[in-house]
């Protein structure tokens, strides 16, 4: 649990997150190798972070620059003991949580692979060790592994500052920030591959990051934004599945099921969002896609969805973001609120579209519009192709009983 703010508040000393997490995890040794006979601390959290941060005034005493560095690290610390009974909290919560701030820009920053930012914030934020992160993003160990090592020496070489960029660069980089936490609760929410269609930790990681981002950042639209989005999709989670873990789709769901705690706090981060954008007067595409989740979130039965609204949200997602997966989306909500004709001509204007090749949620779509439409024998086709896209065994399956269901 204080793994994260101990390596933020080393990083800030050292400058390199790799040493900061070593520095952190042999704070924890000293932890387990003291406590047992001196006792735990009153203040835990405070007693490894001002072992840690002596390990690295250490570190850097040795280092040549030493005389620059101490300056940077404060001249409080260097009366500090870690052994103290009682040590004083290292930095206020003001301080800390800027670390916290510098430290997750810094796990995703730009110069890092996709891949490698998700590992890397999974390792540095989320607490998660490579095993763990291996089993979340299904690849080999030894490959993330080498992502976290090869990410590490990348910000170490580059000499990347420790820090929380401003102006056109913050924009640049808060949205770095914000889509590898969307990544990495989409991939828990609706698994790319494997046996399991839902990966709850991985939901709740992104989650919590989400939470924390937007608490570090009051000021910011878009992590409040993503905040909301995230709360009002985790609310669904239970009633996502059947009792063998089998995909229930959004019409087929208990909504007696939906987390109203989640729900509430998604309506109130989404206020936020709203408010930290009034003076630009529109939304980011993180609070579009929260208000489209809050307009399904509104609704008591599928039914009373009110469609309409959502296809005018997917229509100003459409036009700040322009993307053929959200084309394909305003598709749907267009069949629901005008009827299946008028989705499966945008739905066809989209198959040419080089992004959307081998996406199986393009012939899933158009078979399910081609069903309500009473054209079985071309919905079933549509939904064997998409079954024969699909990578995760579980969406294989519900394809596969679509089309089924279609020659009955």
């Amino acid at each position: 649990m204080e793994s994260p703010r101990i390596i933020a508040g080393v990083t800030r000393i050292v400058r390199d997150v790799g040493i900061a997490e070593e520095l952190a995890q042999d704070a924890l040794v000293a932890a387990l190798e003291q406590w047992p006979e001196e006792g735990v601390p009153d203040n835990p959290g405070a007693w490894l972070m001002a072992t840690a941060k002596h390990r690295a005034i250490d570190l850097v005493r040795r280092r040549e620059r030493y005389a620059a560095k101490l300056a940077e690290v404060g001249r409080d610390l260097e009366t500090m003991r870690p052994g103290a009974d009682e040590p004083a909290d290292p930095a206020d919560p003001d301080e800390i949580d800027d670390d916290l701030l510098r430290l997750v820009f810094t796990a995703c920053h730009p110069l890092l692979s996709a891949e490698a930012r998700v590992a890397l914030t999974l390792r540095l934020l989320g607490g998660l060790t490579t095993a763990e992160i291996a089993r979340a993003v299904l690849a080999p160990e030894p490959t993330v592994a080498q992502r976290i090592v090869r990410a590490k020496r990348i910000l170490a070489t580059k000499d990347v500052a420790f820090e929380v960029p401003r102006g056109p660069d913050r924009e640049a980089r808060l949205g770095s920030v914000l889509e590898v936490i969307y990544l990495i609760f989409n991939e828990g929410y609706a698994a790319t591959a494997g046996d399991d269609w839902l990966r709850p930790a991985l939901c709740e990681d992104a989650l919590r990051l989400a939470r924390v981002l937007a608490g570090l950042m009051p000021e910011e639209s878009e992590a409040h934004g993503l905040a909301a989005l995230l709360e009002l999709q985790a609310s669904r989670a239970a009633a996502r599945t059947g009792p063998f873990g089998e995909p229930v789709l959004l019409r087929e769901q208990s909504r007696a099921r939906w987390n109203r705690l989640l729900i509430r706090r998604g309506y109130a981060a989404l206020a936020r969002a709203r408010a930290a954008a009034a003076s630009s007067r529109a939304l980011g595409p993180y609070a579009l896609q929260a208000a489209i989740a809050a307009c399904h979130a509104h609704a008591h039965s599928y039914e009373e969805t009110d469609w309409q609204q959502i296809a005018v949200l997917y229509g100003l997602l459409a036009a700040r973001t322009p993307s053929p997966v959200v084309e394909l989306n305003r598709a749907v909500a267009v069949s629901m609120a005008q009827g299946p004709e008028s989705g499966l001509s945008l739905v066809d204007a989209l198959s040419a579209e080089p992004a959307l090749k081998g996406y199986h949620l393009l012939p899933s779509v158009r078979g399910d519009l081609l069903e309500r439409l009473g054209r079985t024998a071309e919905a079933c086709a549509e939904f064997e192709r998409a079954a024969s896209l699909a990578r995760n065994e579980r969406e294989r399956e519900l394809l596969l009983a679509r089309a089924a269901s279609c020659q009955l």
